[in-house]
């Protein structure tokens, strides 16, 4: 099956994409696109790995679901296009990173710049209904990113995985402890920022974990 995504991840993910699942997947999708509201818009449906290729990838961020407002979601967790308001989580993300490392809070929201640095913003679901929040979870999407995930694991070292609330934790058996660094916190939302997140300082680890391999610290 033909699938418009960057090309490294178009090799490595190949199997995916011509397996049945993977098949009746896309035919739903397709056919949610086409009757309603679906976010984000299609060209943007892999822009988590489109704007981060597969040999690119430092770091791994692990999502749920794309957000379910109009012009929010553009296939990256956490992330919302320029000129939106910034969503409750990431205005927490941004205060723990002031916090860690003593840098000024962004206006925008869009974290297009984290990716193109090496950062795998991956939601586990890639599609949504307007106003739907987990409209299209068991769908199938959770087995295509769980194999991207386990791709990044199995064929790199040293990549950082940072895995926020129960959902990101519960991935943790498709990483291999002995070759990455794993973090976990509490999820950035404002129901569970003060149960562990504020305070994890997991981006100045990131950083001095991937400066210790000879790598280029990202600039959160």
């Amino acid at each position: 099956m033909d699938v418009s995504i960057e090309q490294s991840w178009k090799e490595q993910l190949k199997d995916e994409f011509e397996a049945d699942y993977f098949k009746e997947l896309a035919s739903k999708v397709r056919e949610a696109y086409t009757s309603k509201t679906v976010y984000p818009p299609p060209k943007q449906l892999f822009n988590a790995f489109d704007l981060c290729p597969f040999d690119q990838v430092k770091v791994v961020i692990i999502g749920q679901d794309p957000y379910h407002g109009p012009n929010q979601a553009h296939g990256l967790c956490f992330s919302v296009q320029d000129g939106v308001v910034v969503p409750p989580s990431l205005k927490n993300i941004y205060k723990e990173i002031r916090d860690d490392l003593g840098k000024d809070i962004p206006t925008s929201g869009n974290l297009e710049r984290w990716a193109k640095q090496g950062v795998l913003l991956l939601n586990a679901t890639l599609s949504v209904e307007q106003a739907r929040a987990g409209s299209h979870q068991g769908w199938g999407w959770e087995r295509f990113t769980d194999a991207a995930i386990k791709k990044v694991s199995d064929e790199k070292e040293g990549v950082v995985f940072m895995l926020w609330g129960r959902y990101a934790q519960n991935k943790v058996s498709l990483i291999d402890e002995t070759k990455h660094l794993i973090l976990r916190a509490a999820h950035p939302s404002p129901l569970s920022a003060y149960n562990g997140w504020f305070g994890c300082k997991h981006f100045s680890q990131a950083n001095k974990y991937l400066e210790s391999r000879g790598e280029k610290s990202i600039d959160w």
